[in-house]
């Protein structure tokens, strides 16, 4: 690790944030005088935003914590066109209504993570619509445009390989990198900004806001990029053969999020808990040094102490209870995703399908045949094997990790 001597710096090193910064003596020393106001920017593209994007919630709460001042950014601007970086074709356009509700839908998640309000290292939100919606293009292109030359955007690897590959690039996607930076000097201007942080696939995009800010206005900004995260199998980090692990609890409930992190790889439990927790980092040493079966127990504790942050501590606690039912006393957990049936059996391929464990039928068959099916624990050979309830609850399982519910409706 490097020896910083500014609070802000040594907590992301420590921690394991960063991967690229730009003149760290320089931003180390004005860390050490000043609160510096730094921002993320995050464009709504979705209702909710997904687990891949905790690293970057978590920096700005890191910001915060070392006394200096947050600004989340949301793209309400940038959102009508798509961060094209790494995407192998264009986003779908989203309409201005749809980008209104998904910024609404975004920003209940931050208040859990920072402190809002008027002092000096309090959290403000802000949203590009305010300044990139009122541009003339003519006058951009004429203050703007200038200070970017195209033969270097063509450089840049998220445009490089779309092109490499033979894929469309739209003269629109081609423009956000110069929204982007634009959004750096204007939050310079407003908010007295210095720093940008994101991504490693955002270095170009935040030099590019550093040079044009540099160049319009001679003031001195930053840029921080974080490792790109992928779980110890080599997967990204947010995505399930379920779908997306959205943040929002209207998007996913408290149980399956809390699962996501309990069945994380051994591997990757420290990390995690370094990232995504505040335990103090000499416990976290404890727990990633537990082995076998007890490094169960800091899985949980990975699970609570993250599901605590990001919906709170009731439904930390009662995910941990549902899980304590479900796996240590066999019984059937509360929480856990049910299936309401109408008739008083249900055949266990149709009950698989139903409660999201298979996304066919011939799915459902597979897992049957490979032993991976078990009613009240009891594992299921038999395809035409018929669900009696009777009047009661019956807990359905596909693999050691899905468990749910089959109720009476």
């Amino acid at each position: 690790m490097t020896a910083y001597k500014s609070t802000l710096l040594r907590l992301l090193d420590e921690r394991g944030y960063i991967h690229q910064l730009t003149d760290a003596a320089a931003l180390d020393a004005l860390a050490q005088k000043q609160v510096i106001p730094g921002y993320i920017g995050f464009d709504p593209t979705a209702p909710s935003l997904h687990v891949g994007s905790m690293v970057q919630i978590m920096l700005l709460r890191r910001l915060q914590q070392a006394g200096h001042k947050p600004i989340v950014l949301m793209g309400g601007g940038t959102g009508k066109i798509g961060d094209p970086s790494f995407k192998d074709e264009a986003r779908k356009l989203l309409t201005t209504d749809t980008i209104a509700a998904n910024v609404a839908s975004i920003k209940t998640v931050f208040e859990r993570f920072l402190t809002f309000g008027d002092g000096p290292s309090d959290a403000i939100m802000v949203d590009n619509a305010d300044w990139l919606d009122k541009l003339e293009y003519i006058p951009f292109l004429r203050e703007v445009g200038q200070h970017f030359s195209v033969n270097r955007m063509l450089s840049f690897d998220s445009v490089k390989q779309r092109l490499d590959r033979e894929q469309s690039l739209s003269f629109l996607e081609f423009n956000y990198m110069i929204l982007q930076a634009y959004d750096f000097r204007e939050l310079s201007q407003r908010h007295a900004c210095r720093l940008q942080m994101g991504g490693s696939d955002q270095w170009g995009n935040i030099v590019n806001g550093i040079e044009l800010t540099r160049r319009m206005d001679g003031v001195e900004v930053f840029g921080v990029t974080t490792p790109l995260l992928t779980t110890a199998d080599g997967s990204k980090m947010g995505k399930t053969a379920a779908g997306a692990v959205w943040l929002n609890e209207d998007a996913l409930p408290a149980w399956d999020f809390w699962q996501y992190w309990r069945n994380s790889d051994d591997r990757d439990v420290g990390r995690f808990l370094r990232l995504f927790t505040d335990l103090p980092l000499d416990e976290i040493a404890r727990l990633e040094a537990l082995e076998g079966s007890e490094i169960n127990a800091a899985k949980v504790v990975l699970a609570n102490e993250i599901t605590r942050l990001v919906r709170g501590e009731e439904a930390a606690r009662a995910a941990e209870t549902t899980a304590a039912a479900t796996f240590a006393g066999g019984g059937i957990g509360q929480d856990l995703p049910t299936l309401a049936c109408a008739d008083d059996a249900i055949s266990l391929i149709d009950a698989l399908v139903g409660i999201g464990f298979a996304a066919s039928r011939g799915e459902a068959k597979r897992l049957i045949a490979g032993g991976g099916a078990r009613i009240d624990g009891e594992s299921v050979s038999d395809e035409g094997f018929q669900i009696v309830l009777a009047g009661q609850e019956r807990r359905i399982s596909a693999g050691k990790k899905k468990h749910g519910i089959i109720r009476p409706a």
